[in-house]
Parts: structure tokens; C-alpha cells; sequence
């Protein structure tokens, strides 16, 4: 696969935590400005915020958790040459989960849909680990 084909789910992935970024601070930002929270409230803790501004730092704080794993999986996988097309496919869907995830956050937060969503997300970057580690380790080793 090319280098662009293995990188851009992992340019979406960082839109997607960039995005987070932006709308826990517009939602921040709007709590502030509304007089939902003050910032003496908010300065030393994270639980004075309103609901859908810390669904939105929740969000944002979970693009730190699984996606590193990811992240470091892409970098491996493009170094040792093992990022081939079943590669690809399942860091498009791995993204997808976190897409989805990320939504259920933002919206109706319901643990069940969001734990469904993480789980999937988990389940396919273990399959992503597991299949790099056998083809690292089922391959021709140096002399």
C-alpha cells in the first residue's frame, strides 16, 4: 500500500481530535459566557462543568487512550513494510469506531451504545496487533 493509502486514517483520527478539541472549548466557552459555571469553580476542577461540556473534554480525553495504541501500530506497521491492504481496511474501520464513539459521547451518551462502540473500536485494533505481531514474527528472521 502507498503511504498516503496507510496514513490518511490516521489524519482523519487527528482531525477527529482536533475537532473534540475545538468543541470542548466552544462548549467551555459557552458555559462561561452563559454564567453556567465561573471560572473559580472550573480552575483546580474538571466536575463544575455543565453536562455537554465535559461530554465534549470526555470525548477529547478518550483520542489519548486506544488511538495512541493506534498511532504507534501505524508507525510499526509502515517501518517494518506489514501495512498492506487488510491493514488499511481495518484502520478505516478502527477510525469509524472512534467516529461513532465520539458521537454517542457528544449526543445521548448512552453507556450501552457508547461501550458498544469502544468495544468494537478495541476488538478491531486487537485484531490489527495481533495480525502485525504474526507476520512480524512468522516472518524470515536475519541471519
Amino acid at each position: 500500500m502507498s503511504i498516503p493509502a496507510i496514513l490518511l486514517p490516521v489524519f482523519v483520527q487527528v482531525a477527529l481530535t482536533f475537532a473534540l478539541l475545538l468543541w470542548t472549548g466552544s462548549r467551555r466557552l459557552h458555559a462561561l459566557r452563559g454564567q453556567e459555571v465561573r471560572p473559580p469553580d472550573v480552575a483546580l476542577s474538571q466536575k463544575a462543568w455543565p453536562a455537554p461540556a465535559q461530554q465534549a473534554a470526555n470525548a477529547f480525553g478518550n483520542q489519548f487512550e486506544l488511538p495512541v495504541l493506534f498511532y504507534v501500530l501505524v508507525v510499526l506497521a509502515i517501518f517494518a513494510r506489514k501495512a498492506d491492504l487488510l491493514f488499511v481496511v481495518l484502520s478505516w474501520i478502527f477510525v469509524a469506531t472512534r467516529f461513532v464513539h465520539a458521537g454517542i459521547y457528544l449526543t445521548t451518551n448512552y453507556i450501552p451504545h457508547r461501550f458498544g462502540a469502544f468495544l468494537a473500536g478495541a476488538v478491531v485494533l486487537m485484531i490489527m496487533w495481533i495480525v502485525f505481531a504474526v507476520r512480524i514474527l512468522a516472518g524470515p528472521w536475519p541471519a
